[in-house]
């Protein structure tokens, strides 16, 4: 069974850093194309970066300079270092791969993880 699992969430203040943990199992990890996602109430999901399974990046302008991601092979993880952390940044994070999409506010395609929340305060 193909799995993903988001740890690393949590509360912190403004200008702050949190380092979110993917883990997966079920697949042949080192060829997949991993993604971040997040979602905030009432808003649309929207993708915040993806890593290919060359090590090619990609960033949602909002985030690019203050977010970034890598992975593990050999973990089987993917990971999301976030810096400069603003109110904005408030949502829940998912990490998902296998071609997911946003489509307004619902997550489709691939196989997403449960999520992890990430609070911001000011």
């Amino acid at each position: 069974e193909v799995q993903v699992k988001e740890s690393g969430g949590g509360s912190v203040q403004a200008g702050g850093s949190l380092r979110l943990s993917c883990l997966a199992s079920g697949f042949r990890f080192d060829d997949i194309l991993c993604d971040w996602f997040r979602q905030a109430p009432g808003d649309e999901c929207e993708l915040i970066a993806s890593i290919g399974s060359e090590g090619s990046l990609l960033y949602g302008d909002y985030v690019k300079g203050r977010f970034t991601i890598s992975r593990d092979n050999a973990k089987n993880a993917v990971y999301l270092q976030m810096t400069s952390l603003q109110v904005e940044d408030t949502a829940v994070y998912y990490c998902a791969i296998d071609g997911p999409y946003c489509s307004g506010a619902a997550r489709m395609g691939g196989t997403w993880g449960q999520g992890t929340q990430v609070t911001v305060s000011s």
